[in-house]
């Protein structure tokens, strides 16, 4: 089995919940030793956050902190401060989740550990970012998701707010800050140098309204919600159909005069008012009218088995017992199962990026608090008289 692509890359990951973690996740999984490094008491917060528990483990923990190694350390004591200096100066990659300016009051900030190794490429995922007015605030995803416009776009007209139905903001936050390290990896290679990597909930969740942010350049009027509507295409959204939803995309001319000859309308087809995409999509609430009273005339499995031989792309809406029964879900191995320590066998999101030569995979569970402790200090050269020392400070547990 070849090496996968990051084995020799050392991450230590400073971060709590969700963003942070997701990111130092994905590199872990493409094969960074990543040390996740905890406070004593309790380690990070999501490991208590909320039911489902498996075994002693929140299910929230164990979903984005595979792939990694925990060091239980205070960095509130002098001692512990030293351990993780240490520990910097031998790793690559630092991912601070703390607002800013955190661990620089604590002396272990982007600008004390480049000084010992100007190589090192800093991360640092705030609600914010570091500069800026609001830097200094703390961020949660939804705080983000509402000040980023994404909740001014998402549900239905005349309903109140809704979020995106998974923490959209955080995880884009994990998956931009992955982006940005290995970016800033490559230029070290190429230079030797090390730099900061800055990223923020708030920008993650504006990065991703393309569409609505170019509407609002266009005409200077911020668009509106859309359920499940394409604000630019149609018919392109979820419809009723006898037994449930099924989702489908006619975006282009073709597929849509092929969806009429699926349907058994093709009158549709040559009806003016939906003779182009543009006139489709100024009509879409009428045209839909029109689609749902016959969609609902069959049930969902019926339509799709249309659909699909008329080559009209369609789909169920899924919950997530469906999404882990489905045979397509199955076959790229997106639910893997890996033995963890406490909580047994235990299921997590598979690969979804497949690297033809050099693939990412499950190596290990979360891990347990502090449960690699001394295995790390051991390779800093730590004698087990010097363990027990930190162990009696309370630096370590």
């Amino acid at each position: 089995m070849p090496a996968p692509p990051l084995e020799g890359v050392r991450a230590l990951d400073v971060s709590q919940v969700m963003a942070g973690p997701f990111c130092c996740q994905l590199l872990g999984d493409m094969g960074a030793d990543v040390v996740k490094v905890e406070k004593p008491a309790g380690g990070d917060d999501s490991r208590r956050m909320a039911p489902p528990f498996i075994g002693p483990e929140s299910a929230a923990f164990l979903a984005v902190n595979r792939n990694k190694r925990s060091l239980a350390l205070d960095l509130k004591l002098e001692e512990g401060r030293e351990v993780f200096r240490r520990l910097a100066s031998r790793a690559d990659v630092v991912v601070d989740g703390f607002r800013p300016g955190v661990l620089d009051r604590l002396g272990v900030g982007w600008e004390r550990l480049r000084a010992a190794r100007p190589e090192l490429v800093y991360c640092s995922i705030s609600g914010f970012g570091a500069t800026g007015p609001y830097r200094e605030r703390g961020g949660f995803d939804l705080v983000a998701q509402g000040m980023s416009g994404l909740m001014s776009v998402t549900g239905h007209p005349g309903q109140p707010p809704v979020k995106v139905g998974v923490p959209i903001a955080d995880l884009n936050a994990g998956l931009l800050a992955a982006w940005g390290i290995l970016c800033a990896y490559l230029h070290r290679l190429r230079t030797g140098r090390g730099q900061l990597v800055d990223t923020s909930l708030l920008e993650a969740g504006i990065a991703y309204t393309f569409w609505e942010s170019s509407v609002y350049f266009a005409t200077g009027r911020p668009p509106p919600p859309m359920g499940s509507a394409h604000r630019l295409a149609a018919p392109y959204q979820a419809f009723r159909t006898a037994d449930g939803y099924l989702t489908l995309g006619a975006a282009n001319q073709a597929t849509w005069e092929k969806l009429c000859r699926a349907l058994g309308r093709p009158d549709l087809a040559a009806d003016p008012r939906f003779r182009d995409n543009p006139s489709r999509t100024v009509r879409a609430a009428e045209l839909a009218g029109e689609l749902e009273r016959i969609f609902s005339g069959r049930p969902t499995a019926d339509w799709l088995r249309r659909l699909d031989e008329a080559g009209v792309p369609a789909g169920p809406v899924n919950d997530m017992a469906a999404v882990y029964a489905d045979p397509q879900v199955r076959a790229r191995r997106m639910m893997e199962e890996v033995e963890h320590p406490t909580a047994g066998r235990v299921k997590s999101i598979g690969m979804p990026v497949k690297l033809s030569e050099t693939p990412g995979a499950i190596r290990r569970p979360a891990p347990t608090l502090g449960q690699h402790t001394d295995e790390i200090l051991r390779e800093l050269g730590l004698s087990d008289a010097e363990i027990a020392e930190l162990r009696r400070s309370k630096a370590v547990a």
